[in-house]
């Protein structure tokens, strides 16, 4: 295989995988769904959906949790029998998922449809993805590859949203998640096909430079590859783990409510703002893989962070019934621009700290991160505004927790540049 065909396969399983990402961000346009179930407990009546307004949240939260800690066994899978045969098997689960929901309005019965199968499934399809792509280049383009690849899960919501909007008011929630079942098993396990492992033997990895070697140090982890087992046993991981389950938490909690907090402005038309901030989340992805590649991912990770603090607090003072339009739409747009790069920098950090080899079981522990982060964020935030009818202490609580995050990262920062010097002076 000469120079040009490795370059044309390599962009066409980053483009099937970025085009998986796209289905599989169903998960994003949740907000959406869960203004129909909010709605028709309002209603109330035969056949409506009979919830506690506490547990609203909980298919999406236990959805963030299943997909999180699938990715451990995803990941596995995807190392030893590959990419394709991976990601069928999570279009079938999320398929098979919401048409398991669209048969009833019962909580259980959603939460093991849209919760654990869909779930499930989007773990294994997203596991998929981003390994198969970044084998195929180099590690001075895997910011850039990585960004490209999960920029469909954070641009799905996109169409998903408007396309949820208009099946459920024409057909109603239940046929809408039986459409969508069978679409996402019809383009997921399609898509598959075309997710390939390059040839045995192949290596893109370019040798460090020393300006490279700062950014990918870890106890001396240079050009190899280590399994699960080791990455557990540097405070590197426990750092990134801690920054990854606040990050990720603060900004999933802010997406998974959108579409309720726009409604007073916005009305039947609110999913705009969820397609609007999706477009934010995809951006944050593709520019954060582009930027840490050139200032390196710790200096990223950092001034995205003090960004994300600071919109946090501002969202507790402007976000509330009488905010504009324009004011709810632009702070969540730049909440889910922020969230978006933790999904670009966080695999980078993986492959540059731990090697490819094993990153599908590595990056899966990693996950387990943006699963809790995502599972106790918004569990929290629905119990909070069950009580208070405001999301303001939420903001708050994810502004303080995002302090942490910076502190957290100044140690992880000088940590890595310590082994800098170390190998610079080799």
């Amino acid at each position: 295989m000469n120079n040009t065909e490795v370059k044309n396969r390599g962009w066409i399983v980053t483009m099937s995988g970025l085009f998986i990402n796209l289905a599989l961000g169903i998960l994003y346009a949740w907000s959406v769904l869960k203004e129909s179930i909010s709605q028709s407990i309002q209603i109330g009546g035969e056949g409506s959906f009979d919830w506690d307004v506490i547990s609203l949240n909980d298919p999406y939260a236990v959805c963030i949790l299943s997909f999180a800690f699938s990715m451990m066994f995803a990941g596995t899978l995807q190392d030893k029998k590959g990419p394709a045969f991976t990601a069928k098997i999570g279009g079938l689960l999320v398929g098979i998922g919401f048409i398991i929901a669209s048969l009833s309005t019962n909580y259980h019965l959603w939460i093991i449809g849209f919760g654990i199968l869909g779930g499930t499934g989007i773990g294994f399809g997203y596991s998929a993805t981003t390994p198969a792509a970044l084998k195929w280049f180099s590690s001075a383009k895997t910011g850039l590859i990585a960004g490209i690849v999960v920029s469909g899960f954070g641009l799905a919501p996109v169409f998903i949203a408007p396309i949820a909007s208009v099946l459920v008011k024409n057909f109603g929630l239940q046929t809408t998640m039986l459409i969508f079942g069978i679409s996402f098993i019809i383009i997921v396990v399609g898509l598959a096909f075309f997710l390939q492992n390059p040839p045995e033997g192949y290596v893109a990895e370019d040798k460090p430079t020393k300006k490279e070697v700062g950014d990918k140090a870890s106890v001396a982890m240079l050009a190899k590859d280590y399994g699960a087992r080791v990455m557990l046993r540097v405070p590197e991981f426990y750092l990134m783990w801690l920054i990854f389950f606040i990050g990720s938490g603060a900004g999933l909690m802010t997406i998974g409510n959108i579409s309720g907090m726009a409604k007073a402005s916005l009305g039947s038309t609110a999913f705009i703002a969820v397609a609007i901030m999706a477009i934010g989340n995809a951006s944050g992805r593709l520019v954060a893989g582009i930027v840490s590649d050139k200032i390196t991912k710790n200096l990223t990770l950092l001034i995205v962070l003090v960004f994300q603090t600071s919109l946090m607090f501002l969202s507790a003072l402007f976000l509330n019934d009488t905010a504009s339009a324009f004011i709810i739409v632009l702070l969540a747009t730049f909440i889910g621009f922020n969230y978006g790069t933790n999904l670009s920098l966080f695999p980078a950090f993986t492959k540059g700290f731990w090697g490819m080899k094993n990153f599908g079981l590595n990056f899966g522990v990693l996950m387990t991160a943006w699963g809790l982060g995502g599972f106790i964020f918004s569990r929290i935030s629905q119990m909070l505004f069950a009580n208070t009818g405001s999301h303001n202490m939420s903001f708050i609580i994810a502004g303080c927790s995002l302090c942490i995050c910076i502190v957290l990262t100044g140690v992880l920062m000088k940590m890595t540049n310590k082994k800098e010097k170390a190998l610079l002076a080799i």
